[in-house]
């Protein structure tokens, strides 16, 4: 084990994990066909290609980590497609993905001709005051089959704009799904009177894991909105505020506000912090008179077939209000009878899009991300939606008649981000498969004023800003049976394990079969959890969930075992004797990430085959196969090369064969776009004219 760097504090020097600094490195250089090493043996029978996607930086950062220490999820994303198609080698080839957005954010770097209209990062977000916000399509795939198709097509996804289809074989993007005229945008209604303009790039909120019924040949995903009074509603301390409203001149109100938090901070006399936070709340009142912010709460599942139009319906609940979302919806399932949204624990207020503005003052920092940050809901909302429901009620999204549909909500205790279904519903029931992040902030990153949970004077170490924060509790694996029509829970099992599910986040299983089907019950479902880290532990983290209602282990049990550290485990979940079957626990200072299982052959066994992921340890960046049936005895061989530096990779999918893409389903980018960029400044049109629209030709 290599010695503590002077960065550790003296509390965790002793028998720790190292958290790997290749984790936080990514490069943004394009390969092509790269022949990697190989340590071990490699399966003579495995087969296809494995799709593995993360964020690698902005267009100006030169990769990851970024200098600044903003999140390493704010960043393009880069596709790694590793070929197992030749005998006794495995090649890599991996491309930036470049939607329109791409390339106006190229086009508009400081001291460039267009440079005044130009991106910067806000936390997780990358955005323009002129031009909208980046579509960066960094976090999954969906592979899709439509009845009319002869090959497999393949998706990008992200939380925050439109997927986009790429071509499998060279990795380029395609087209956008659904046209920009079919998607609600989030600011789509705010009217900025000193710039009476809409964005070009709309800000535009679905989820990153879209769900394909390949029995029915159709695609499902969301479109959904906050009202300006949802949003502020994220912010921490601001439901314990009263309501009031009062009419002040901007530059008087916003000249009080800095003059009283230079007072607060060069007196150190935090007894105004009441005061602060109501002059807080008449800047957001303002800000809403001057913008004229006129959002509201909506909630769209959309469906499409391959071809045509985006088909959607308005989720409502039964006493007719809409469908509200507090948090995200980062996953929705599909199933025979029924689609399944939540409402997932990946935060997103306004702690999520503010970076570190006042970093010559800690203190002050320290207090904004106080007033701002709250803890994930510490319950899941899900809503079932009757398909049969569908079927009766459909209008193109295009359209602007609206089409209500009544959906479910069911609570379920414990937080979580993904879930997978069944596709079956025997005598009606739908049977979900749950992981719950208990006590942790994914959607939160270490930032250069954290410091240490074990020594608060002390800062975390330099090269982890970014990376996302320990978590406070013990994850939990749950299994729950739902009567699909009435919403009621008729069945519950939860599990954890000690050495296992320590942040249980990423996922594979068998999700076709030979046919090209899916199973219509999961039977094994292989996870990885992200671990304890000493490093990882801030006494942000730690303050931040001191009154977490579901707490297992004691948060002072938990320091004590992150100071130790517990490594990431791979494991395999037997789903209807909620059983861990098999595990492999990784070697200390070692980071797992992104699990893919690839099937043996033509076989429908969810076990016999490989599971293929990212390992991230000391300088190295590595890909390790393991056997699926039995991961207990290690990885059969490592993939590795020089050039081969993902960093902090995300979801992934197999394909049995890649080809040039056949469909014929295409949204024109220059028709796309213009009737936004027509509202726009002629300059705007210009920048499209010139740097968007010739690489769409």
């Amino acid at each position: 084990m290599k010695e503590p760097t002077q960065h550790m504090t003296e509390a965790v020097t002793q028998g720790y994990c190292k958290f790997p600094e290749s984790s936080m490195k990514a490069s943004r250089d394009e390969l092509d066909d790269l022949k990697l090493k190989i340590e071990g043996h490699l399966p003579e029978d495995i087969q296809g290609h494995v799709f593995i996607v993360a964020p690698v930086g902005s267009v100006n950062s030169g990769g990851l980590p970024y200098p600044d220490g903003d999140s390493l999820l704010n960043g393009d994303g880069m596709i790694y497609r590793f070929d197992f198609d030749r005998q006794g080698e495995v090649r890599v080839k991996t491309r930036l993905v470049k939607p329109p957005d791409y390339y106006a954010d190229k086009a508009t770097q400081p001291g460039t001709k267009y440079g005044g209209y130009q991106f910067s990062n806000y936390g997780i977000a990358r955005f323009s005051l002129s031009l909208g916000l980046r579509n960066q399509l960094n976090t999954d795939f969906l592979k899709m089959k439509f009845a009319q198709d002869s090959q497999e097509r393949l998706l990008v996804t992200y939380d925050a704009g439109r997927p986009y289809e790429i071509d499998t074989d060279t990795l380029e993007v395609v087209t956008p799904v659904g046209s920009n005229q079919e998607w609600r945008g989030q600011l789509d209604k705010v009217n900025f009177p000193i710039n009476a303009k809409k964005f070009p790039f709309k800000s535009i909120l679905s989820t990153a894991h879209p769900a394909f019924d390949a029995y029915e040949s159709k695609m499902f995903t969301v479109n959904y909105g906050k009202s300006a009074k949802s949003f502020i509603e994220d912010i921490a301390w601001i439901n314990n505020l009263n309501k009031f409203y009062e009419k002040a001149e901007p530059f008087r109100l916003m000249k009080s506000v800095t003059e009283f938090i230079s007072d607060v901070f060069q007196k150190n006399e935090f007894r105004f912090l009441i005061l602060f936070q109501n002059k807080l709340k008449k800047l957001v009142n303002l800000l809403e008179n001057i913008i004229k912010i006129e959002m509201e709460d909506f909630t769209y599942l959309i469906c499409w077939d391959g071809v045509g139009e985006l088909k959607r319906w308005k989720l409502i609940l039964p006493d007719g209000s809409p469908v509200k979302i507090e948090q995200t919806i980062h996953q929705i399932g599909v199933t025979k009878d029924y689609v399944v949204l939540m409402d997932t624990a990946f935060t997103a207020g306004l702690s999520q899009v503010t970076n570190s503005y006042f970093t010559e003052n800690k203190e002050l920092e320290t207090l904004l991300r106080h007033l701002l940050e709250r803890p994930a809901c510490p319950d899941s909302k899900f809503y079932i939606v009757r398909r049969a429901d569908l079927k009766a009620k459909q209008t193109p999204a295009s359209s602007q008649k609206e089409v209500e549909v009544v959906v479910r909500q069911v609570v379920i205790p414990l937080q979580a981000a993904h879930f997978l279904v069944d596709y079956d519903n025997p005598q009606g029931e739908i049977i979900l498969h749950v992981a719950h992040i208990c006590a942790m902030q994914v959607s939160a990153w270490l930032r250069k004023y954290d410091v240490s949970a074990y020594k608060p004077h002390h800062p975390v170490p330099s090269y982890l800003h970014g990376m996302e924060h320990d978590e406070m509790d013990i994850s939990r694996m749950g299994r729950y049976v739902i009567n699909g029509d009435t919403g009621k829970l008729i069945e519950s099992k939860v599990i954890w394990d000690f050495r296992c599910t320590w942040g249980v986040d990423l996922y594979s299983y068998l999700d076709r079969l030979p046919t090209g089907l899916p199973p219509g019950q999961m039977e094994n479902i292989y996870w990885s959890s992200f671990g304890l880290w000493p490093q990882l532990m801030t006494k942000f983290i730690f303050d931040l969930h001191k009154d977490y209602k579901y707490q297992v282990i004691p948060r002072s049990k938990v320091l004590n075992l992150a100071k130790k550290g517990i490594p990431p485990c791979l494991f395999r979940l037997h789903t209807k004797s909620m059983v861990i079957a098999d595990r492999y626990e990784f070697p200390c200072g070692h980071m797992m990430l992104s699990p893919q299982f690839v099937p043996r052959g033509n076989r429908d066994s969810s076990t016999n085959g490989y599971i293929v992921c990212a390992v991230c340890f000391e300088d190295k960046n590595e890909i390790w196969i393991f056997d699926a049936n039995d991961l207990a005895k290690g990885p059969l061989c490592r993939l590795h090369h020089p050039d081969l530096k993902f960093g902090f990779t995300l979801h992934t999918t197999w394909l049995r064969q890649v080809a040039s893409r056949q469909a014929n389903y295409n949204i024109p980018v220059e028709q796309d776009y213009q009737d936004l960029v027509d509202k726009n400044d002629p300059e705007i049109k210009k920048l499209f004219e010139d740097e968007v629209y010739p690489h769409f030709s």
